[in-house]
């Protein structure tokens, strides 16, 4: 899934730069937790061009997701693995979404298949990003996205939940 807009505010026009800043969307914790108790494995791969653009560190992500982890553990929930693309977008990296190399390391260094997988997201970027990986997608509406520009799309998502704990609640009774 996505970090910004999926399981913490988005910053409208802006990058989330420190801990402060960071602030958990209502009932994102809680849905992490349901999907621990699943048996699920929850991955965050997140676009974070901030770093490139040096406006933050990579010590202040990793301070971010650090604490991020924390506190999901604290509250049931277990994260897999996070995974970041730093670059800008007019690098034309290979990791940074849509383009799916996010998605290929992590299955690589954690073993697994993504026949099956789920991709939460909350923007057009995600969605085929997911699509190019192989998966089922699902667009919240907590972040970039709002329904409208998605009735725009030409590749409509699997599902468009209200939130995190929405898409949760769908993805596993599917």
């Amino acid at each position: 899934m996505d970090r910004d807009g999926v399981i913490n505010r988005n910053l409208a026009g802006d990058y989330v730069r420190t801990v402060e800043q960071f602030e958990f969307l209502p009932g994102a914790l809680e849905g992490l937790a349901r999907l621990k108790a699943a048996g699920c494995t929850v991955i965050i791969l997140s676009n974070q061009a901030g770093v490139g653009k040096g406006l933050m560190s990579l010590e202040d992500l990793e301070q971010i997701n650090d604490e991020m982890l924390r506190a999901i553990s604290e509250h049931g929930g277990e994260i897999s693995g996070v995974y970041y693309c730093t670059h800008r977008k007019d690098e034309g990296c290979a990791c940074r979404k849509p383009q799916v190399g996010l998605f290929d390391g992590a299955a690589r260094e954690l073993g697994i298949s993504l026949d099956g997988a789920y991709l939460v997201g909350d923007a057009l970027s995600d969605l085929q990003a997911g699509v190019n990986a192989g998966c089922r997608t699902v667009i919240v509406l907590t972040g970039r996205a709002s329904a409208s520009e998605i009735e725009s799309w030409e590749r409509k998502p699997d599902h468009v939940a209200e939130d995190l704990p929405s898409a949760v609640g769908w993805i596993l009774r599917q």
